[in-house]
């Protein structure tokens, strides 16, 4: 018996196809879809409120926009969407007027991760260095369970923060500060 390799399907392909009636979480990589389940309260709390955070921020700031789980193209042929928890995109990037329907074709210039009880730390390093190599410019890991996260601006090199360290922009988001705790009230 043989089998018939499938052909990888496209960023817009993907795009294109129905969300999984079950809730669960897919992004697409190297051209072959990839499930995950849904990730469960906890997780959906510090995303919320590092969105909220972002988002309060970016109202009085407009300098951007603040997205839930959109999907980021980290690479082409064959593509790679991504489904970061959190992600921004400057002005300068995708302009305030704009509103793309799919995925745009610039990387956001931040993505956030949240630590699911499922996930491998391994895998997110890997993924962080997966949008860092496809042009974003900062990735945050944040970890409910010992609450920190991890700032990562080049491959392989995370800095940790944790309690009443205070997280910045830097000049990804400049002008935005946030005491880590704020991420996991």
């Amino acid at each position: 018996m043989s089998t018939v390799a499938q052909k990888p399907i496209t960023a817009d392909e993907f795009f294109r196809m129905p969300e999984p009636v079950d809730g669960s979480k897919q992004e697409l990589v190297q051209g072959e879809i990839v499930t995950m389940p849904p990730t469960g309260y906890r997780h959906g709390d510090v995303q919320g409120l590092i969105y909220l955070k972002l988002k309060l921020f970016l109202m009085n700031n407009p300098v951007g926009n603040v997205i839930v789980e959109s999907g980021v193209r980290t690479e082409r042929d064959p593509d790679t969407v991504r489904g970061p928890d959190v992600s921004y995109w400057s002005a300068e990037r995708v302009p305030l007027s704009e509103k793309p329907i799919g995925y745009p074709d610039v990387p956001a210039d931040l993505c956030v991760e949240v630590v699911s009880p499922r996930d491998r730390i391994s895998q997110l390093r890997k993924k962080a260095c997966e949008y860092l190599n496809g042009g974003v410019r900062m990735v945050w890991i944040a970890d409910p369970e010992d609450q920190t996260v991890t700032i990562y601006r080049r491959p392989g090199e995370g800095r940790v923060l944790s309690d009443d360290a205070e997280i910045t922009g830097e000049d990804v988001l400049p002008g935005f500060r946030c005491k880590i705790g704020e991420f996991f009230k």
